[in-house]
């Protein structure tokens, strides 16, 4: 199994998430037609809008769906970040805060209470030694953004982590940070970025979670590039793939615990501007421009909406 397996099973999701969209949609539209006939007969035009009223009240998604034939290809060529006005970074809104429901309702479900377990039953030193594991994966794909960058002196040091870590730990440990080789992440998102391209809109991603229009194609190219990917796959070893992937996914999560009671108030808002925020603040520091992108979201009322404490009734995050 190949690793754009991931991006169909990202489609499957919205297309089963659309099935329920659409037999709501059907479910308004013959109760609105309902009303139709029965205020026809009654002549009694109030209780007509009285009942179209209702029916879009008790179906939020309907109408979240609705807005969305306002969405124009100039939307699409935004570069978000978190400074901006809702309407422009985040165009898609209505059926971005579906999604994150969709995901919101499997993080609560199965997510969470997976990864609270696996923190709880994993050794501290396991989870360590296995997310620089990882991390030490992603080093031959970070320097092949970085040598399509130009940064050749950056490349040179993710070839070097990769060498010294793999040689006296198998990437369990980390001793090339102690040698003053720090890592950088990097993704093919974050190269197109360098060079201008916009990132699009804030998408939010069936069980994937955030990302944008520019950083989708991040999934299925960094597939591709984890080395471990093909000598298991020759040998058939898809299983093990899927496995790393999966436990991958369990592991971050669990980092997420300690960290999720900071998002407060209207979490969805709160995802989207750390995330673009984050990204922006990325690509920016490559370009030597960091401190340029350190201004977070700047109204004031929106900031009070994300960050309230008095407005929090979550209790998880999405990864």
């Amino acid at each position: 199994m190949r690793p754009y397996h991931t991006l169909w099973a990202c489609l499957l999701s919205i297309g089963l998430t659309s099935h329920v969209f659409a037999q709501e949609e059907s479910s308004t539209q013959e109760n609105a037609n309902n009303a139709l006939s029965t205020a026809s007969v009654s002549d009694d035009k109030p209780a007509i809008d009285d009942t179209t009223t209702t029916a879009t009240s008790k179906h939020p998604r309907l109408t979240a769906l609705k807005e969305l034939k306002h969405v124009t290809k100039n939307d699409l060529k935004v570069n978000a970040n978190a400074a901006q006005p809702d309407a422009v970074k985040d165009p898609l809104q209505p059926l971005n805060r579906e999604v994150y429901a969709f995901n919101d309702m499997l993080d609560r479900n199965i997510f969470r209470p997976i990864a609270v377990q696996y923190k709880e039953k994993t050794p501290e030193d396991v989870r360590s030694s296995y997310s620089l594991f990882r991390k030490n994966l992603s080093e031959p794909w970070n320097a092949v953004n970085q040598l399509a960058q130009g940064r050749f002196s950056r490349a040179a040091k993710s070839l070097g982590r990769f060498t010294i870590n793999t040689v006296t730990s198998l990437g369990m440990a980390d001793p090339a940070t102690r040698l003053g080789l720090a890592t950088e992440e990097e993704s093919l998102g974050m190269t197109l970025g360098y060079y201008g391209v916009p990132s699009g809109p804030y998408l939010m991603l069936p069980i994937l979670g955030p990302s944008t229009i520019r950083h989708v194609g991040d999934y299925v190219a960094e597939g591709y590039a984890n080395p471990i990917t093909y000598p298991m796959d020759d040998n058939g070893q898809t299983g093990l793939i899927w496995g790393n992937r999966v436990l991958g996914g369990i592991n971050t999560r669990a980092k997420l615990l300690d960290v999720e009671s900071v998002l407060q108030g209207d979490r969805y808002a709160a995802i989207r501007d750390i995330y673009l925020q984050r990204l922006a603040f990325q690509i920016a520091e490559k370009k030597g421009k960091g401190e340029e992108a350190v201004a977070f979201v700047d109204d004031e009322d929106e900031s009070d909406d994300v960050m309230s404490p008095d407005d929090s009734t979550d209790s998880n995050t999405q990864q």
